[in-house]
């Protein structure tokens, strides 16, 4: 949603100001509406070329898929936009994902910045023609010539559309190849796939509260040299929904925390097998909070433990 105007031109004036100061937990969208200047974004290289790819970026389940609705895509500008101020770029959708891919491909088109996106999608279909079918509908709606990820949408038909993902690569129509699942009861396949096939990026759910990736598949994608993109880092919005309201530790600020979102983005980041990590989120200052998350220092493995026993109390 937009904050109205009178709280926009409050911000506007404030920005002029060098007192303006991060707040201290999940931020209202009276308290910002852009974030302050930042220290750059974390870069980690994606192992397969060594390029290197902002560490926090923005998924579009559920807040993306917002039809025609013009307020609400006007909202969603301006997440984009506060990514794109912080130094963020990584972008991911997915056809299963209602109106999202159209949605995000519209919104980059209006925006000045649109080039710095990093854009990733998904194939979710079974079948070599349907899943052609489906990428080229995707191009078309996130109106991009060239996709800069497409994965296998929870390795869906994987084998049949991972060789069509090759091809594809070859041609230089989308530029990495990867694939993804959400739930730790895939890791078997998840590991399997890994260990067989030559990916550029796997993308997989891992939280505070959902660890078990760090010991099976993050290891092994750094064994492989695999980009790891995370899913679901607040455990699903369960986790976040729980504790957010609880007041900080004082150890948080040892890494330079001031929401309980950054804890947990930074819990995740805190493993150099992770190259990025995507929240969803359709708000403007949930987004501001996030991007924190991308610079700075990270816990170390006894402050992880530390972060781990809080939140499962």
């Amino acid at each position: 949603m937009t904050p109205p105007s009178r709280d926009r031109r409050a911000f506007l004036q404030l920005a002029t100001s060098a007192a303006l100061a991060l707040p201290f937990t999940r931020p209202t969208r009276a308290q910002t509406s852009r974030p302050e200047p930042m220290t750059a974004m974390t870069r980690r290289p994606i192992p397969s070329t060594g390029e290197a790819l902002p560490v926090v970026g923005c998924g579009t389940w559920r807040t993306f898929d917002v039809g025609n609705d013009a307020k609400a895509r006007e909202g969603l500008a301006d997440v984009l936009r506060v990514l794109f101020d912080a130094g963020g770029s990584v972008i991911d959708s997915s056809p299963m994902y209602g109106s999202s891919e159209a949605v995000a491909g519209a919104l980059l088109t209006q925006l000045d910045d649109h080039r710095k996106a990093f854009v990733a999608t998904k194939v979710w279909t079974q079948g070599r023609e349907a899943g052609i079918a489906q990428m080229q509908e995707s191009m078309r709606r996130l109106q991009q010539p060239r996709i800069d990820l497409m994965q296998i949408h929870n390795l869906l038909d994987w084998r049949t559309q991972l060789a069509t993902l090759r091809d594809w690569k070859a041609a230089g129509r989308i530029r990495y190849i990867g694939i993804t699942h959400y739930t730790s009861s895939a890791f078997g396949e998840v590991e399997a796939v890994l260990r067989s096939e030559k990916l550029d990026f796997v993308q997989i759910n891992y939280a505070a509260d959902d660890r078990e990736a760090g010991q099976r598949i993050l290891p092994l994608a750094a064994e492989r040299g695999v980009a790891v993109i995370i899913n679901q880092p607040f455990g699903g919005g369960g986790l976040l929904a729980r504790i957010h309201d609880r007041p900080l530790p004082a150890w948080a600020q040892e890494i330079g925390c001031t929401s309980w979102a950054q804890v947990l983005l930074k819990f995740v980041l805190a493993n150099p097998a992770v190259t990025c990590v995507i929240p969803g989120t359709g708000r403007r200052e949930h987004m501001i909070d996030n991007v924190h998350a991308g610079v700075g220092v990270y816990p170390d493995g006894a402050l992880c433990k530390r972060i781990a026993d809080a939140v499962a109390t």
